[in-house]
């Protein structure tokens, strides 16, 4: 009966958030055949200046453009961010986003309880059958993969070409396969440009919270930077945000992930690798609106425009000529797959 209790009392919570959180413009074009969509954020939620934010993006710019009805929930630890993706469920939603690779079990086991309802997972982490083939998610569950190592290659190659060292770094968030997808695309960038060069990369921790944690950020960032390190690449959420404060401290560089965070330090942020999990967002609604939404594995990389660097106005004075278009011949071969890039240590 107390689990009982407290798992209600869950379920209200998550209700009461899911009433009132919505993104600006989401009434503004309400119709008879809008889309209703709910999304529960992943640890660090809103305002993380990376990938929840991504999501939160795309689904306003559903809502603006298309009319969708959008819901939100930021859920803490345990079993609320499992009950927040069953309650937009039974409640019918037209699709059900889960934000991050955390929520991978849940929303294939809610896809298989709930058929009529479909449902998406960023960064889902597929499985693989014993010949090491991947496995396809429940017919009503879209996973919107991403192919970081590709953008990540392309800014190791520019932390190479542009660091004036032979030592460049990386701060990671949770020790887990998906962040070594950006850790290995990195390394391999540098390797291509430079082979002589040493690549220092550690993590924050072995549990989610290592992607919320700007004080060890910083820490392990100072550290890099003392032994020779002139730029960093985090792939550690807002742990990142540490990144960039001692990169400002030390008046050396970091590149960003996941969206462009130079404004986290201006002058001193090189780049960003950009995820964009607006566009995915947007692209599974769209389908879910016009009644075309099917499961399956989805990827997203330089080809799609899912993921890339930065380089405009704000930054071009850090990245001379010589080396953007560098850049850009590595991306076009990587493309045109002349360049493979790995994705696993």
């Amino acid at each position: 009966m107390r689990r009982l209790f407290i798992f209600l009392a869950v379920l209200l919570a998550v209700h009461v958030a899911l009433s009132f959180v919505r993104p600006a413009g989401a009434t503004a074009a309400a119709t008879g055949d809008a889309v209703d969509v709910g999304i529960v954020f992943d640890l660090g939620g809103r305002g993380d200046k990376s990938f929840n934010d991504g999501a939160y993006l795309g689904a306003e710019r559903a809502a603006r453009e298309l009319g969708a009805r959008v819901r939100f929930v930021e859920p803490g630890e345990g079993s609320d961010r499992e009950a927040g993706l069953r309650l937009l469920a039974a409640e019918g939603m037209d699709l059900v986003i889960g934000v991050g690779f955390i929520f991978t079990d849940d929303l294939t086991q809610l896809a298989k309880e709930y058929p009529n309802v479909s449902f998406a997972g960023v960064d889902f982490a597929v499985s693989v059958d014993s010949a090491g083939n991947p496995v396809a998610p429940p017919k009503n569950l879209a996973a919107l993969k991403f192919r970081e190592e590709q953008g990540s290659f392309l800014v190791g190659a520019l932390a190479a070409l542009v660091g004036n060292s032979k030592k460049v770094g990386f701060v990671g968030g949770m020790d887990s396969p998906l962040i070594h997808k950006f850790e290995v695309g990195y390394a391999a960038g540098v390797k291509a440009v430079c082979p002589d060069c040493q690549v220092i990369a550690q993590y924050a921790g072995v549990t989610p919270e290592a992607f919320r944690n700007p004080g060890r950020g910083k820490e392990l960032a100072l550290s890099q930077y003392q032994q020779g390190v002139n730029v960093i690449y985090h792939a550690s959420g807002s742990t990142g945000l540490g990144v960039f404060e001692a990169a400002r401290t030390m008046k050396k560089l970091g590149i960003g992930v996941d969206a462009d965070q130079y404004n986290e330090a201006p002058g001193f942020v090189l780049s960003s690798m950009v995820k964009r999990v607006d566009n995915a967002v947007f692209d599974a609604i769209v389908r879910a609106k016009e009644k075309r939404f099917a499961g399956g594995i989805y990827q997203f990389g330089l080809a799609q425009d899912g993921v890339g660097y930065v380089y405009d106005d704000r930054n071009k004075a850090l990245i001379p000529d010589a080396v953007r278009a560098r850049l850009e011949q590595l991306k076009a071969e990587i493309i045109a797959g002349r360049i493979q890039v790995p994705s696993t240590k």
